[in-house]
């Protein structure tokens, strides 16, 4: 069982802007069992943290060149364009932690619906 502060992958991706340029932007990426942390270059910067629970799929993954561009869609369908070198495979380990977080989520709410279900002990249903 994973711990919610494992770090499974760390290193360097690139996000869009939300600005009119829309420049790509340098950030350290952390990825933990339930969360994408973006960490800006500058010292002291405050991280993003784009929670599992708030993400819906990683979508639209295309390679060109040296890069692989993927979007993560969130569940308010806010799109959040991202890049990384070829060899990183930033898309790919995203994509197997959320399946793993929507997996774990899944198995506690069958598991609390369940025990919601079952009749106390010692009593007929």
């Amino acid at each position: 069982m994973k711990t919610p502060g494992e770090v499974l992958r760390e290193g360097e991706l690139e996000k869009r802007s939300d600005s009119l340029f829309q420049l790509w932007k340098k950030k350290r990426g952390v990825l933990t069992p339930d969360r994408l942390s973006l960490f800006p270059a500058g010292p002291g910067a405050r991280p993003k943290e784009l929670r599992f629970h708030s993400i819906l799929k990683v979508d639209c993954v295309e390679r060109t060149g040296k890069y692989v561009y993927f979007t993560i869609v969130t569940t308010d369908r806010k799109e959040i364009d991202f890049r990384c070198p070829g060899e990183s495979c930033w898309n790919a380990a995203i994509t197997l932690a959320l399946i793993d977080f929507q997996n774990r989520r899944a198995l506690q709410d069958f598991r609390s619906r369940q025990e919601r279900q079952e009749p106390p002990e010692g009593r007929a249903p």
